[in-house]
């Protein structure tokens, strides 16, 4: 019988074959848990679950923000059009149209 090491993410309980990966997923729940207290701490009426939601996303996106935030905020958009696109071929849709259950949002409205 073989032996298999996996290690386990205490947090949410994600399973990962090496510790490196699960190393770094556990500090992107740390960075997604202190997101997620600065923004309920400092903006009123806020659920929690919402507050959630936004911590994981910056968390998961920290690369693209960082680059963003040291002056090139056009990163920002790029990664959300590569991630569109992922999403569309994973869903089928072979030519990267947006799925017709996301409302698109315009700028300066």
């Amino acid at each position: 019988m073989a032996v298999v090491a996996v290690w386990k993410c205490d947090r949410d309980g994600a399973m990962f074959d090496n510790k490196k990966d699960a190393e770094e997923h556990d500090k992107m729940l740390e960075l997604a848990a202190n997101i997620t207290s600065l923004i309920e701490k400092n903006i009123d009426g806020i659920s929690e679950a919402a507050g959630e939601e936004i911590g994981l996303l910056l968390a998961k996106r920290r690369e693209v923000l960082a680059k963003a935030c040291k002056g090139k905020p056009e990163m920002l958009l790029e990664a959300e059009k590569e991630t569109a696109g992922e999403s569309a071929e994973e869903t089928g849709n072979e030519q990267g149209e947006a799925d017709d259950r996301v409302t698109p949002l315009a700028a300066n409205q």
